[in-house]
């Protein structure tokens, strides 16, 4: 299910309402006349509906369906003897109280993980998000089993505003495939844009934005609710350098979803000649889709970045020239996707601008398909973009070379 459609579903479930009624998924695998959110054949299987498909006002709409909630497990900061939360040393602020009214209201049990428990009066009420009345059981975990994120046993005091970092202690990337990426999809801003990034290549735009000096001019966001300052990657995705505002994960959707920012960044792991894109199923194997789908349904402008092909590629960049040393093993631009994460017939009805990024050509999405608009200089037209799919794309008249400031190493100057 598109993450942002499951926060909603939490308040949903809360205030007994009727589910979910979103344009969030249609035309993807979301959408009951493809897939409907069913993983696997036990799913198709099972008789149980995820989603549905309604007309309201001669427009379609997909409905997705509440569910009782047995258990959940929430993590805060502190906890007073009587159960109320506080989340101030949290790095976000993930739903805690959604999922935790979610669950007390469908007579489940709520569970909560917290560093310490204090006296009752001794936590300002501004500052406990979750009352005691929906927690059932308080937990106080061992520090190693309360990390501030996954993937880090420090606390970073610089993630929740307890202190600023120095962005100079930000180091620059070095120039490889994906700082080319980051560097063409950084040529869509504009002063002032509220932009969202991905995982993956797509952080490489928040290094380059802060290389370049210009971070103060655009507004980063990540959509577990982090507002401002430097996003992190790899499984630090949820975590920032001095966010200016950390707000709730499911209010964050909203946003996003009324068309809240203007340029979005994600990666691509297959583009077929449709325009469609997969990052969310390979081999028959499910990993989902994050909020992929909330973003690019949403965003006037969409960027897509990765590499051309995948698996044991190699690139020499340099003097304002990108040299293919390997060939990647893997195809990405193939005649269909395994499974369609982002609609392309969706995005040309709704007048979206979308990009395909990679290091050796760029493409934009147009009615019948896509269209290759630059490639890279120092890469062959033939050898290393047309071979390389499994379909011949259109070809602007006009095309042009990639900006040879993103093939050197240095600043590029870049003003948005």
């Amino acid at each position: 299910m598109p993450q942002g459609v499951n926060a909603q579903l939490m308040t949903a479930i809360a205030g007994k309402k009727p589910g979910v009624i979103t344009h969030v998924g249609l035309k993807t695998y979301a959408d009951p006349r493809i897939e409907g959110c069913k993983a696997n054949q036990a799913a198709r299987d099972s008789g149980k509906e995820v989603v549905e498909l309604v007309n309201l006002g001669g427009k379609d709409y997909l409905r997705y369906l509440p569910r009782n909630i047995n258990i959940c497990f929430i993590r805060g900061t502190s906890a007073d003897v009587v159960g109320n939360l506080t989340i101030d040393k949290e790095a976000i602020e993930f739903d805690q109280f959604e999922i935790a009214a979610a669950t007390r209201n469908s007579g489940g049990i709520v569970i909560a993980q917290v560093e310490r428990v204090v006296e009752h009066g001794t936590l300002k009420p501004h500052d406990c998000i979750i009352p005691g009345t929906l927690i059932d059981y308080v937990v106080v975990a061992d520090p190693i089993n309360h990390r501030q994120c996954i993937a880090d046993n420090s606390y970073h005091p610089e993630w929740c505003g307890e202190a600023r970092l120095p962005l100079s202690a930000v180091k620059p990337m070095k120039l490889d495939e994906r700082k080319v990426c980051g560097r063409r999809a950084a040529f869509m801003l504009k002063k002032g844009d509220h932009m969202n990034l991905g995982i993956g290549m797509p952080e490489a735009v928040s290094a380059v934005t802060s290389e370049e000096g210009c971070s103060g001019d655009i507004t980063l966001s990540v959509e577990c609710g982090i507002f401002g300052g430097v996003p992190l990657g790899g499984l630090r995705i949820c975590c920032d350098h001095n966010p200016d505002s950390i707000i709730s994960h499911v209010n964050t959707f909203d946003i996003y979803d009324g068309g809240g920012i203007n340029v979005a960044v994600l990666g691509s792991a297959e583009i077929d000649q449709f325009g469609n894109v997969n990052v969310s199923k390979f081999g028959g194997r499910m990993v989902g889709p994050g909020g992929f789908i909330n973003i690019t349904q949403s965003t006037k402008n969409v960027a897509f970045v990765g590499t051309f092909t995948a698996g044991g590629n190699q690139y020499e960049v340099g003097n304002g020239k990108l040299k293919i040393l390997q060939e990647g093993r893997n195809i990405k631009f193939k005649k269909q996707v395994e499974q369609i994460t982002f609609s392309g017939e969706y995005g040309v009805e709704s007048g979206q601008n979308v990009l395909y990024i990679t290091e050796r050509a760029v493409f934009k999405l147009v009615k019948g398909g896509i269209k290759l608009i630059e490639i890279a200089p120092g890469v062959d037209l033939q050898k290393d973009i047309l071979d390389r799919m499994e379909f011949k794309p259109l070809i602007a008249e006009d095309l042009k070379e990639m900006d040879p400031r993103i093939f050197t190493d240095a600043p590029m100057g870049l003003t948005v």
